[in-house]
């Protein structure tokens, strides 16, 4: 049988876990553009609700980026093991191909990409 402790963190593990979803979103706001990043400069600024492939040339090769229905993906990458293909469609956040340095950033307003270069606490 679980004792008083064992309920307790349970409770409190499924309370963290709900605040960390909410959390989540909020770090990684759903927006209307695609930054896509060639060597740490911006090269790409798209609107998200504008199907287009855009193809990046990077230090390995060609990177082709698809932004289709609201969402963005790294379609193709001359990197070794793909895992930027893998990660699959995204609506927020980043996908990275760290052997090309090609970065794909979703979400925020153009204002809030150009306003600022990084954000720290």
């Amino acid at each position: 049988m679980a004792t008083f402790m064992d309920k307790l963190l349970f409770v409190f593990l499924v309370i963290f876990a709900i605040a960390s979803f909410f959390f989540a979103r909020e770090l990684f706001p759903s927006g209307a553009l695609v930054k896509i990043s060639l060597d740490n400069k911006t090269v790409y600024t798209l609107p998200l609700n504008e199907d287009r492939s855009v193809a990046v040339r990077g230090t390995l090769g060609e990177n082709l980026i698809e932004i289709k229905n609201g969402k963005a993906r790294m379609k193709d990458a001359p990197c070794p093991n793909k895992l930027c293909i893998h990660q699959g469609w995204i609506e927020r956040g980043a996908i990275v191909c760290l052997p090309n340095k090609v970065v794909v950033t979703v979400g925020g307003k153009e204002k809030h990409l150009e306003e600022y270069d990084a954000v720290t606490k």
